[in-house]
């Protein structure tokens, strides 16, 4: 099972266990809106491993926001198609946005660079803060790679929790996982089974 790795900002939790960053982007509408403003997006930048620890971002303001909302909404509807989510009922709306996906997969990702740190030990850092072009860039070919790798797009799934839409990889032993999240959906489920079997024991 993919690690699970749940990250708090206040009063934001921001998830990484879809296996991909582009799937955990994805997660960061479910089950409210994460990523509404510009301090939860720079915890998502830092946390999904997309920049180097430390690295400065502070200016990362709305107009972010709603370009990483717009990669979001064309990764739900491209990868949502292979996990049997409602189909669309347009299919030229999916040619228009794998056409935009790949616009958006265009530019180079930021630059990086060997620099010392005090104890002598070689670290990465960026040459300088990233723009959004190119964070955007490296979670739109993450989700190019995905949809266009057959034993990839193969482990994908839909969570079986109750009303949870979360698509994530599945890369278990024998792809038995079940759930988004075994802390989360998994536990909920375990719970209400729980009730139901005391339920029927009282009857």
């Amino acid at each position: 099972m993919a690690s699970e790795t749940t990250v708090a900002t206040g009063p934001y939790e921001l998830r990484f266990d879809a296996g991909r960053s582009c799937l955990d982007l994805l997660a960061t509408a479910h089950p409210d809106e994460r990523l509404g403003a510009a301090r939860p997006l720079r915890a998502w930048i830092a946390a999904s491993g997309l920049v180097p620890v430390g690295t400065p971002l502070r200016h990362v303001d709305g107009s972010w926001v709603t370009r990483f909302g717009e990669l979001r909404s064309l990764i739900g509807r491209l990868t949502g198609q292979l996990v049997h989510l409602p189909p669309v009922a347009d299919p030229r709306s999916l040619e228009q946005a794998l056409a935009r996906l790949n616009d958006l997969a265009r530019p180079a990702p930021p630059a990086t660079r060997a620099v010392r740190a005090p104890d002598g030990t070689l670290v990465r850092e960026l040459h300088g803060p990233p723009d959004c072009a190119a964070l955007l860039g490296a979670v739109a070919r993450d989700a190019v790679e995905l949809l266009t790798d057959p034993e990839a797009r193969a482990c994908l799934r839909q969570c079986e929790g109750d009303n949870c839409p979360i698509v994530y990889l599945d890369t278990s032993r024998g792809r038995r996982r079940r759930w988004c999240s075994s802390e989360i959906c998994g536990n909920r489920e375990r719970v209400a089974r729980h009730r139901r079997r005391a339920a029927l024991a009282r009857a």
